[in-house]
């Protein structure tokens, strides 16, 4: 078993940043490809970005260029820094590996 617990929401202005953490324990041998997703009010969840244990990424278009994932493995810990945040980016986001979730961190972007 996996679990994940999600940190570093909050609120921030448009144009802000936060570094979202996604901090992992249990069976972390299990996992090759960590998620993140995100699901504002009212929508369903989206797929935002990947990184696998290679360290390759990809991102979803909405937010390549302003978002960055990345891992510390000797911290069990992936990482999505949010720049240039919009208020279309208001979500709670969560972490994601095989079946598992985490309780997700909420990030507002508001004025």
């Amino acid at each position: 078993q996996v679990q994940l617990v999600e940190s570093g929401g909050g609120l921030v202005q448009p144009g802000g940043s936060l570094r979202l953490s996604c901090a992992a324990s249990g069976s972390i041998f299990s996992i090759n490809t960590i998620h993140w997703y995100r699901q504002a009010p009212g929508k369903q969840r989206e797929w935002v970005a990947l990184i696998t244990t290679g360290s390759t990424t990809n991102y979803a278009d909405s937010v390549k260029g302003r978002f960055t994932i990345s891992r510390d493995n000797t911290k069990n810990t992936v990482y999505l820094q949010v720049n240039s945040l919009k208020p279309e980016d208001t979500a709670v986001y969560y972490c994601n590996a095989n079946m598992y979730w985490g309780q997700g961190t909420q990030v507002t972007v508001s004025s």
